[in-house]
């Protein structure tokens, strides 16, 4: 068979030449790219909504897979939360139902033209958004991120190669066939979207190193997968590598707002990047707070790990390590630290955080104010929760992942983080003297 023709239909026990189909997969991607530049945003959107009803009538299909990868991760000794993660039931499938249709009704970034002007010659100049080409997207165990990453790639003009964990294999096969239908509906290449049949971890290696093919690769899991991808990837990664996210409460917060604000950061979700895992609080106020907020964590039986000065007031707390304040729990686990005052804070989010996210509390504008300008994260709150750090909550409609990078995309990456800009000049015979 050839390397690309029946990727879609073949299994990963049929194909042999890892490295011939993944430049097959590329082929076909870029051919898709060119045809994507001209898609319009009606397509596009007939094409998101035909996917949405396909999933719903295919929902038995889809159940019925996702059996399969169940059945099998439980053989393999998957973890519990991994189970959770991989499987789908009814009210995960309408999510994404749900999401096909949000990101349909999303603006269509494509071809906005941005700060065009005269210049003393007669010629406009603007920049346009186009496209970034081809995106590669790497994930792990959670198959409702196909879709997602397909629909907005879709939306934003892009052709990808999705490559899910061989956990889901089944369930993203299901998946891909809804896609693929509703892309030959709305009249778009199949090929807009591909999704890697193949479970071989060669696959990812040779994704990452063809930069003929793709322009971008963004990965979504572990810190390991992440790392490995940074380390060998020849082509530019969008990425962040931790979450360790920081609620710094200031003497003069308002005790009912740091309560609950300290509170939702590290109890609404435990395994998320945009969770509290370090809480630092101004030392005139600790005595005050840290037993209020302890009676509360125990409530949702959180772990904490306290400095010498917070045990001293938290009896009985486990002490922190020098690794606790750069941990990562994804747990009802967390780090306490008393500080002495806003740069104290600050000092410590730069040599432990992650360039996350980082909230302060506080009634003090000036402080405020500061804190937003010297705290280098891609997203910094004042007296709200580090778990707004969210393409939805933040208005994109969606987004692929979240950047701590500098270039590019930095913060949740929505539709306009999947385009780039070019310059376009509108002039009418003028000539360069």
């Amino acid at each position: 068979m050839t390397a690309h023709a029946s990727q879609n239909e073949t299994s990963a026990t049929q194909i042999d030449d890892v490295v011939a189909y993944m430049a097959g997969l590329g082929q076909a991607a870029r051919a898709a790219a060119t045809q994507m530049r001209r898609a319009v945003t009606g397509d596009k959107n007939r094409a998101l909504l035909a996917m949405a009803e396909h999933l719903q009538r295919r929902r038995g299909e889809i159940l019925e897979a996702n059996a399969s990868d169940l059945a099998r991760g439980r053989d393999n000794g998957l973890e519990p939360a991994l189970l959770d993660r991989l499987a789908l039931n009814d009210a995960r499938i309408d999510a994404m139902i749900e999401g096909l249709e949000q990101v349909a009704a999303l603006p269509d970034p494509v071809g906005e033209i941005e700060g065009l002007r005269y210049r003393p010659s007669g010629i406009q100049v603007g920049q346009m958004r186009v496209p970034l080409g081809v995106i590669g997207i790497i994930y792990e165990s959670r198959p409702n991120v196909t879709m997602e990453a397909a629909s907005l790639c879709l939306k934003s003009g892009n052709a990808s190669i999705l490559r899910g964990g061989s956990e889901a294999r089944d369930s993203n096969a299901a998946i891909a066939a809804c896609i693929r239908a509703g892309l030959r509906e709305a009249g778009l290449p199949e090929d807009a979207v591909q999704v890697v049949a193949t479970t071989d971890r060669a696959a990812v290696g040779q994704l990452i190193a063809m930069p003929e093919y793709v322009d971008v690769i963004i990965p979504r899991g572990g810190k390991s997968l992440i790392e490995r991808i940074s380390r060998e990837a020849r082509v530019p990664v969008i990425k962040h590598l931790d979450g360790v996210c920081h609620v710094y409460i200031d003497a003069t917060a308002d005790p009912e707002k740091a309560l609950a604000i300290a509170v939702n950061a590290k109890t609404h979700r435990y395994g998320t990047c945009n969770t509290m895992e370090t809480l630092l609080v101004d030392a005139p106020v600790a005595e005050e707070l840290l037993p209020r907020l302890a009676q509360a964590y125990a409530v949702y039986e959180v772990e904490l790990r306290g400095c010498e000065r917070s045990r001293a007031i938290l009896d009985g707390i486990a002490a922190a390590s020098e690794e606790d304040w750069y941990a990562e729990y994804l747990a009802p686990v967390l780090a306490v630290r008393v500080v002495d005052g806003m740069e104290a804070a600050i000092e410590h989010i730069e040599r432990y955080g992650s360039h996350h996210t980082d909230a302060i509390v506080t009634q003090d504008y000036g402080l405020a104010r500061r804190f937003m300008a010297e705290v280098d994260s891609s997203s910094v709150m004042v007296n709200a929760s580090t778990r707004f750090a969210d393409g939805f909550e933040y208005g994109l409609g969606a987004e692929i992942g979240i950047s701590t990078d500098k270039l590019h995309a930095r913060g949740p990456v929505g539709l306009e983080g999947l385009t780039t800009r070019k310059y376009v000049v509108l002039g009418d015979g003028q000539v360069r003297q």
